[in-house]
């Protein structure tokens, strides 16, 4: 049972289900032919209960008002369109939303899901009426996560959503303060750079990425690094890949007691334990030690520093509590490592597939860098088409493709259709940035369509959204894309990458959660370019 627990395809989870009464039987029935009586019985019940299903699900539905909703896919008795999904979601989606159109509404469990994939769908719901999809829909395992959803992701919209994003917008996020981190992100660079020049023959690049990017991370939040605790990089690891996990009390809460048998719950409580007890240890760090600087941003504070003195100094009017300051903090690791790291490793894979990009961008990166040791961010503004490689990678592999799930506050009409209130609402990102009425060729890697282009990821163009838009959208995009940038320009400026002959070329498949990472790491044999 415990390994239903990772598991992405959701067909497994009926499978237990359904099978869960044979092995109770099987486990207390010793007679074999009881035993096989009680399984012909329950088998030839099985047509009568899915007819009284069926006969109430459509006397339910006849009793509704007739309003005018978004076609809906046929769907099964309890489940929905669950099975519809598979085990890989986004593209499940597209393949539906070609057949009911760009704007469907489909159910999960017992809960209702508006899919949005279109330009025109999704800027009504994240531009025309984003207040009232401003909302976050209560989920199992990310609120056990987040000390009961309160960090900023999966909060729900309110009075403490406003101010904890406001907290995070104006004294961590902002323009001078992500620029004040600089040093830190260029000294970890250096490093980076140093540990491929002392490389063995092959080296595992997306190990290395991970590593840099959770290291940047670990500075700016708590003023040191952690990454060679293996402790806490498993800890990290666990944490993503819970907050990936499919619930199935969130969908069909009469069926809650799976995720607890499956022993779904108890991991995510015991991850949560475990973080909470590190987080309590670096803030009881921070409250002793801090009266000036900090051990790893000489003279700079770290996040827990300027939280811990928004908390003391009650500098918002809005009372911070320490589990407040812990969520917040885990939502600067679960967006910040996990999406950030995805997207420089989709890239690298891109440009190691397409020899001509990987060539354009190396001779644009090394006329700037002008043989210097590294680049710097002073140079980053210069290279066009290290951004239009960025931007596409974004485009082609969208790190979160459904985005985080939202949730309706009232009724509203959206594209001529009546949405009612409590609609749960995903915005399929990944199919909006492949369509091809909007996009040439939009499955090929091609970064030169952003070069005479004005559309950007920052959430004022529907149809590329990666970072999502409105009041949802994500605040760290400053912070995340500096980081893509100055690591892809400097690892494309000092090396020259080719795969191991014997790797039999570069696995592109996805492995799937929240976010959707590359199934196998990078192998390369880099060459250090003179």
């Amino acid at each position: 049972m415990e390994n239903i627990v990772g598991c992405r395809n959701l067909y497994h989870y009926f499978d237990f289900v359904i099978a869960l009464p044979f092995e109770f039987f099987s486990s207390v029935i010793s007679d074999k032919h009881i035993y096989l009586t009680m399984q012909i019985l329950l088998i030839s019940c099985i047509p009568f209960i899915l007819a009284c299903l069926l006969l109430l699900n459509s006397l339910f539905s006849s009793s509704k008002s007739h309003k005018n909703q978004p076609p809906c896919p046929p769907k099964l008795p309890i489940i929905g369109n669950l099975h519809q999904l598979g085990s890989s979601p986004h593209r499940a989606l597209k393949a539906m939303a070609q057949i009911y159109g760009p704007l469907m509404m489909i159910r999960l469990g017992t809960i209702q899901v508006l899919v949005a994939s279109s330009v025109d769908a999704a800027q009504e719901i994240m531009k025309t009426h984003d207040l009232i999809f401003a909302n976050r829909p209560k989920l199992n395992i990310p609120s056990r996560l987040t000390y009961g959803s309160k960090d900023i992701a999966f909060s729900q919209y309110g009075e403490y959503w406003r101010q904890m994003k406001s907290i995070a917008v104006l004294h961590l996020l902002n323009n001078k303060r992500v620029h004040s981190y600089r040093q830190v992100r260029e000294d970890e660079m250096a490093l980076m750079i140093t540990k491929i020049i002392h490389h063995e023959v092959v080296i595992n690049l997306s190990e290395l990425l991970i590593s840099f990017t959770n290291n940047v991370i670990c500075r700016v939040a708590f003023g040191k690094t952690y990454n060679e605790s293996r402790k806490f990089k498993d800890l990290l690891e666990r944490f993503l890949e819970l907050l990936g996990c499919f619930s199935v009390g969130s969908y069909i809460p009469s069926l809650a007691w799976v995720d607890r048998l499956s022993g779904l719950e108890r991991r995510a409580d015991q991850v949560a334990k475990e973080f909470d007890e590190f987080l309590e240890g670096v803030i009881n760090e921070h409250m002793i030690s801090k009266k000036g600087v900090v051990v790893g941003v000489e003279g700079q504070d770290d996040f827990v520093d300027i939280l811990l003195e928004i908390q003391r100094d009650n500098a918002t009017g809005f009372r911070i509590e320490r589990d407040m300051i812990k969520a917040v903090i885990l939502d600067m690791f679960a967006a910040g490592t996990d999406t950030t790291f995805t997207n420089l490793e989709w890239a690298i894979s891109e440009l190691l597939r397409h020899p001509r990009a990987m060539k354009k961008l190396q001779q644009e990166v090394r006329e700037i860098g002008q043989g210097r040791s590294m680049v710097t961010e002073d140079d980053l503004d210069k290279m066009v088409y290290l951004k239009a490689v960025l931007k596409e990678t974004l485009r082609l592999h969208t790190p979160i493709p459904l985005l985080v799930i939202r949730e309706s506050t009232q009724d509203v009409n959206v594209l001529g259709y009546d949405i009612p209130s409590g609609t749960q609402v995903i915005i399929n990102a990944w199919a909006i940035a492949r369509d091809p009425s909007i996009w040439e060729e939009p499955e090929e890697f091609k970064p030169d369509r952003f070069l005479n282009s004005s559309t950007d990821y920052k959430g004022l163009h529907f149809e590329f959204t990666p970072f999502g838009a409105g009041r949802r959208g994500c605040p760290a995009i400053q912070f995340a894309m500096i980081i893509n940038e100055l690591v892809l320009a400097n690892l494309v400026y000092k090396f020259d990458f080719a795969l191991p002959p014997e790797d039999g070329g570069l696995d592109m498949s996805e492995t799937i959660g929240l976010t959707v990472h590359k199934k196998r790491p990078i192998l390369v044999a880099p060459t250090l370019y003179n």
